[in-house]
């Protein structure tokens, strides 16, 4: 059985798309018509901008969009997903290959979501940082005991879970994870605390506009950040859609419930290679590859 995955907020790279929009008319088509709907050039940011042009949020999340579904329209068209599955934003690129979305209607939504976690990054100083070589259980345990406002945010693979949280709240459970055992606490270059609270305004917004995009029944099942099953049902796909903005991403146990259903095959689309190697730790017999 074949997965299509896609990456999230992180996997953006000065240049991106570049060469696709030069050798690809429908990747150029695509490009195009995305400024347009956008109203302004990211395409010119994608190809020129620097690293600093590309970490804001509102142009980041859209940049891995488009690049993702112009990556999508290079595929086989006779391999077909038996499911799909996103990292966070990328869900959103999930949702348009199995056709639960229009690329328009993806990129109208990406856009409008990245703008309201924009704005709640603004209204609340937020961070998240990336604990390596502890058990999910033990850092949930310690984010629920902390004095200050912490949660398990992604809980990406054995030995891998980020958290977020407020901007010194964060600073110090580092300190902490690192004196009960971790390998290392990394701080994340982000600009707020995604998948927690903190986001709620932006959940908020992003509910009001989801009901004015129209969603269509899926090809295959998507399996969601916010409870790691396969989805088909639109209004279930909408709510968890929602909920991801303040919920953990339970990718390890996504991948985990997709091979248990028979997932052998898993093609990684869009920039970087962040999920192959996610995937490959959370299972080293399954078959992984990137088409980014």
């Amino acid at each position: 059985m074949n997965v299509f995955v896609f990456p999230g907020q992180g996997s953006q790279f000065p240049g991106m798309g570049k060469e696709l929009y030069s050798n690809s008319k429908s990747a150029k088509e695509l490009f195009d018509k995305a400024d347009q709907i956008l109203g302004f050039s990211l395409s010119k940011i994608m190809f020129e901008g620097t690293d600093e042009d590309l970490k804001k949020t509102k142009v980041t999340q859209p940049a891995i969009f488009v690049h993702s579904i112009a990556k999508l329209q290079e595929q086989d068209p006779k391999i077909k997903p038996d499911f799909v599955a996103g990292h966070s934003l990328g869900e959103f690129s999930a949702l348009v290959a199995n056709k639960t979305i229009k690329f328009e209607d993806g990129l109208k939504l990406v856009s409008a979501r990245a703008n309201a976690m924009q704005k709640a990054c603004e209204n609340n100083h937020g961070s998240m940082a990336a604990i390596l070589g502890l058990d999910d259980k033990t850092i949930i345990n310690e984010c629920e005991k902390f004095n200050k406002y912490v949660v398990a945010a992604n809980l990406n693979c054995p030995g891998q879970v980020v958290v977020s949280g407020e901007f010194e709240a964060i600073k110090e459970i580092c300190i902490l994870f690192n004196n009960i055992g971790a390998k290392r606490s990394i701080q994340l270059n982000v600009s707020g605390a995604f998948h927690s609270e903190l986001m709620n305004d932006a959940k908020k917004e992003l509910k009001e506009f989801i009901n004015s995009i129209e969603f269509h029944e899926p090809t295959c099942p998507i399996f969601q950040n916010v409870t790691g099953n396969g989805v088909v049902d639109k209004s279930e796909i909408k709510n968890n859609l929602i909920d991801q903005m303040v919920s953990p991403v339970k990718w390890s146990e996504s991948v985990v419930n997709m091979i248990n259903l028979g997932a052998k095959n898993f093609t990684e689309i869009g920039p970087g290679k962040v999920l192959c190697g996610l995937i490959r730790k959370i299972n080293r017999n399954v078959h992984v590859d990137s088409a980014g």
